[in-house]
C-alpha cells in the first residue's frame, strides 16, 4: 500500500481554531480583507518577494502556505516545514514550482485555482496572434519615434489572418479558448495534444488533430503554446523544431518560458526565418534578453496573461474556499494530489 493510500484512509480533522495562513505575495484588497476576517492571516502588504529562508521560517509556524508561481517550494523547503503545515493552497493553476511528491511524502495537501485565468490568458494570446502578423509593436514604435511620414501603399505590410493556419500546442482549457476566439478571425485551427480530443469537441472548435509536434510546427503560420511546464515539455520548441517552422511564421508563448529554446528563437528572428514573436513569459524572469526587446516585431509583455482585476480576485477567493473546506475537515474542491484527504 502506498503513502497515498494510507493518507486517503485518514480523514482530515476539523480545526478547532482559525487556521494560521501565510501569504507570500500581496493579493487583491478584497481577498486580503476576507482572509483577515476568516483566518489568522500573515499577509505580505509590501509585496516584496519572500526569500527562501523567509518561506521556510513561515512554514515552520503556520497551518497553510499560500504561494504563487514565483515561489519555489522544492523538496528541501517542504522537508523543513513545521509539523502543523498541512495545506499548500497555491494562488494560480500551475503547480510546477511545488514539489508534489515531497508534499505527498509529508502528507501535505496541495490545491490550486484552475480555470480562473482561462479567458484572460486566451485574450492576451489573441493580442499576439493578431498583433505580430500585423506588426503592431513596430507600428507603435514608428509613431513614438516621430519617424512616420504618412500612409503609403507599400508601407508596414503585414500578413493577413484569414485562411492562415494557427497551430495550438496543448489543447486544454486555454488552448480551446484560443481556438474559439481564433475561428472568428478566419484562422484554420490545427492542434496537437497528449490525447486527441473527442470528435464532437473537434467539430465544435473546427480543429484538426495533427499527430506529431513536428507536423504541427511545420504546418502552422502562427504557433501558440499552451503546455504545462514539466520535465518532458522543457525546451519542447527547440532549435530543430524552430527550423521546421515556415519562413515568415510567428511564435506566441503565453504559457511558460521553459517551453522554448530562446537562444534558438532569437537566432531565427534575427535571420529573418521567423517574422516575429509574441512573448509574455521568459526562462529567467524578470530578465528578458535585450535582443528580444530590440527586435522590431517581438511583442515583449511582462507576464500579464492573468493580470485582470476580476481574475486575480476570483483566484484569491478560490484559495479561500480551499482553505475553508480543508479547515472544516472536508476535501478541498481544487485538491491537486487526489490520493490525499
Amino acid at each position: 500500500m502506498t503513502d497515498h493510500d494510507h493518507a486517503s484512509d485518514r480523514p482530515q480533522k476539523r480545526l478547532d481554531r482559525k487556521p494560521r495562513v501565510t501569504v507570500t505575495r500581496h493579493l487583491a484588497a478584497a481577498v486580503e480583507t476576507r482572509m483577515s476576517d476568516l483566518f489568522e492571516a500573515n499577509l505580505n502588504l509590501t509585496d516584496e518577494p519572500m526569500s527562501r529562508d523567509a518561506i521556510v521560517a513561515a512554514m515552520q509556524d503556520c497551518d497553510v502556505l499560500v504561494p504563487t508561481v514565483t515561489d519555489r517550494i522544492d523538496a528541501s523547503v517542504i522537508q523543513a516545514a513545521g509539523p502543523d503545515l498541512r495545506l499548500i493552497a497555491n494562488f494560480g493553476a500551475g503547480t510546477e514550482h511545488i514539489d508534489l511528491k515531497a508534499a505527498a511524502a509529508r502528507k501535505i495537501i496541495v490545491t490550486n485555482t484552475p480555470g480562473v485565468f482561462t479567458d484572460d490568458t486566451a485574450d492576451l494570446t489573441m493580442a499576439g496572434i493578431i498583433g505580430v502578423p500585423r506588426r503592431v509593436r513596430e507600428g507603435v514604435e514608428l509613431i513614438r519615434s516621430g519617424k512616420w511620414t504618412g500612409w503609403a501603399p507599400t508601407a508596414m505590410l503585414g500578413r493577413k489572418l484569414g485562411g492562415k493556419y494557427l497551430g495550438i500546442l496543448g489543447m486544454g482549457r486555454i488552448g480551446q479558448a484560443v481556438a474559439h476566439r481564433a475561428r472568428a478571425f478566419g484562422l484554420e485551427i490545427l492542434y496537437h495534444n497528449r490525447k486527441r480530443l473527442p470528435e464532437a469537441v473537434e467539430r465544435m472548435f473546427g480543429a484538426t488533430w495533427v499527430e506529431s509536434i513536428d507536423e504541427l510546427v511545420a504546418q502552422a503560420d502562427i504557433l501558440t503554446l499552451h503546455c504545462p511546464a514539466t520535465p518532458e515539455t522543457r525546451g519542447i520548441i527547440d532549435a530543430r523544431r524552430i527550423g521546421l517552422m515556415k519562413e515568415g511564421a510567428s511564435l506566441i508563448n503565453t504559457a511558460r518560458g521553459d517551453l522554448v529554446d530562446y537562444e534558438a528563437l532569437i537566432t531565427a528572428l534575427e535571420a529573418g526565418h521567423l517574422a516575429g514573436a509574441g512573448l509574455d513569459v521568459y526562462p529567467d524572469e524578470p530578465n528578458v534578453d535585450p535582443r528580444l526587446i530590440r527586435h522590431p516585431n517581438v511583442m515583449t509583455l511582462p507576464h500579464i496573461g492573468s493580470a485582470t482585476r476580476e481574475g486575480r480576485e476570483d483566484s484569491g477567493m478560490k484559495v479561500i474556499a480551499n482553505i475553508r473546506m480543508w479547515a472544516d475537515g472536508h476535501r478541498p474542491p481544487d485538491q491537486v494530489l487526489t490520493g490525499l484527504r
